[in-house]
């Protein structure tokens, strides 16, 4: 009697269509979740989005006065370094000069930057054995300076291979960081830290009379002289 006067509420008419799409709304928020899941990128690592197949960062106590240089030589002997930015596959993306002049632009205004850092990315591969050296090119404090160096290897995903820290304790003070060696499909193969000197290598071809190296293209004379 109570439902002939509409106390009751009276179920809707069942539509299969609207239950089917329903569900299937449900399934594909649920992959979009997963997808989202697989492609977050982990601490260390992870999938990135870069043009780079490695990046060598040195860096040393931010606010520092010293300048330090990175030097990246590949398997064919091109240089990377302040003088060469670009050599082969290697490219020097950032050069640091310490306390001098290590300024960034913001609104139109010239700000001291504490960041000591420089990188270099390796934008191709080519087989064989990298060397990364560090150089102590001013050393204004006259105390050692503890700098650390990372290499890591950035596809298909970010992969730390090398990552410590040493000590330069004077003008000239060159410390070869890490070698390591590639094979034809960029998978590390070995790593290791012999000494290479590469500054040896201009001092060299500077001994020998060149007045360009064969691998930096840079003069003898300019070679000698601090960037403006």
């Amino acid at each position: 009697m109570m439902d002939d006067f509409g106390l009751y509420p009276r179920e809707e008419a069942f539509d299969p269509l609207g239950v089917m799409l329903f569900k299937a709304l449900q399934v594909i928020a649920f992959l979009f979740f997963l997808a989202l899941l697989a492609v977050s990128p982990d601490a260390k690592d992870g999938k990135i989005d870069s043009k780079a197949e490695f990046m060598i960062t040195l860096d040393w106590p931010d606010n520092h006065p010293d300048d330090l240089d990175l030097f990246v030589q590949d398997p064919a002997g091109n240089i990377a370094w302040y003088r060469h930015r670009e050599a082969g596959f290697l490219t020097l993306d950032r050069d640091d000069r310490g306390g001098a002049n290590d300024f960034i632009m913001v609104a139109g205004k010239k700000i001291a930057s504490p960041i000591r850092e420089e990188i270099v990315t390796v934008r191709g591969i080519l087989a064989g054995e990298y060397t990364v050296n560090v150089s102590h090119f001013v050393a204004t404090t006259g105390e050692p300076v503890t700098a650390n160096v990372k290499v890591q290897k950035l596809n298909p995903t970010a992969q730390v291979i090398f990552d410590n820290k040493f000590t330069l304790d004077h003008t000239g003070d060159e410390k070869t960081a890490v070698r390591f060696r590639i094979d034809a499909e960029g998978k590390v193969v070995n790593v290791d830290q012999r000494p290479k000197s590469l500054l040896e290598t201009f001092r060299s071809s500077w001994r020998n009379g060149a007045d360009v190296d064969a691998k930096t293209g840079v003069s003898r004379n300019a070679a000698r002289v601090r960037r403006d």
